[in-house]
């Protein structure tokens, strides 16, 4: 296949992958287009909601003004009127987080099942591990843009407050909420995790292994493994990186390369930081600052992928963690 070269089939964190994977254009075959179809249905919404969220300014200002002057209904009214229709997006985005949760372990089955290596896996399904890289890069960019703005969390704290108000109240009637309680309840779990959508895509990996006793995990924690170096990899190589036709593929392949680390940490029961791990966390740590200080005008977002390796993982600072590993990330 012309878009891949072979991979060093090695594991271990000393072995280098050495492949190149289309992210910008890989096609898929007829082997994969079912499952390839089903997803691509689904990502088709996601740049249209990352830029929505960029945008998202919340009702601030109402409420604040509502909650200052409990006795001005109109005020209330205000408020109310301001934070609806942002509940209603925060709605749309939590049900877009259930369905990545249906779609992203056939996904997982798609491009980890089989017997042949982890290499042959990817070089066969390569538009099925573009479109987990593109899940985890809509994951990653989610999430930041929701640590980075407590409209988010304030508007829906104000939304639930006053729905249970209203409840109480003899004039209940005369507002209609526009999330009944029972999805509200889902969606306040949803946003009181500071990274929901990963969290989301964690427990479907996790819940994906545990229903499927039959499916080897390190086919699963593998290709995780491999993702993450294959990220590295291209980063790294100067004659891969000048293939590369998007200025942005760069960020994506580090966003991406986060991406998998932090399920790899989330779905491995030893972690990503671990000796054994397949993971080379120094490295990739190490690709990150590098292009850091390459002058990149995406210095900031590596900032906050280096942050979500650091707050978002569960096992840097295990006691199995290397010392070396965990003073990276002081540096």
């Amino acid at each position: 296949m012309g878009n891949l070269l072979r991979i060093l089939s090695d594991k271990g964190p000393s072995a280098r992958a050495d492949l190149y994977l289309d992210f910008e254009e890989a096609q898929p075959t007829d082997a994969e287009r079912e499952i390839y179809d089903k997803v691509a249905r689904v990502l088709e919404r996601a740049t249209a909601i990352i830029e929505e969220l960029k945008s998202y300014e919340g009702a601030g200002n109402a409420i604040r003004q509502a909650i200052s002057n409990p006795s001005s209904e109109d005020l209330q009214q205000d408020a109310w009127q301001s934070v609806c229709p942002l509940v209603l997006k925060l709605k749309v985005y939590y049900e877009y987080s259930t369905e990545l949760e249906q779609i992203f372990p056939e996904l997982l089955r798609g491009l980890c099942s089989g017997d042949e290596p982890t290499v042959h896996r990817l070089e066969a399904n390569q538009a099925l591990a573009k479109q987990v890289a593109e899940v985890l890069h809509f994951v990653l960019s989610f999430d930041d843009l929701k640590m980075t703005n407590p409209a988010i969390q304030n508007d829906f704290s104000y939304y639930r407050r006053t729905q249970s108000r209203m409840k109480m109240s003899a004039d209940s009637e005369e507002q209609t909420e526009v999330v009944n309680s029972e999805v509200a309840n889902r969606m306040s779990l949803f946003y009181a995790c500071p990274t929901p959508m990963m969290k989301t895509i964690s427990d479907a990996t996790t819940k994906f292994i545990e229903e499927n006793r039959d499916f080897p995990l390190e086919n699963t924690t593998d290709c995780l493994g491999t993702l993450a170096d294959l990220c590295r990899c291209m980063i790294e190589t100067p004659s891969y990186r000048e293939r590369f036709k998007n200025n942005e593929t760069v960020l994506f392949c580090l966003r991406v390369m986060v991406g998998v680390i932090i399920l790899y940490d989330h779905t491995h029961p030893m972690g990503a930081f671990a000796k054994k791990s397949t993971v080379d966390v120094r490295a990739s740590v190490k690709a990150l600052k590098d292009v850091q200080t390459e002058g990149s005008p995406n210095a900031t977002a590596i900032t906050s992928l280096l942050n979500a390796l650091r707050y978002t993982t569960k096992h840097l600072n295990d006691e199995t963690t290397p010392k070396q590993t965990k003073q990276m990330f002081e540096d």
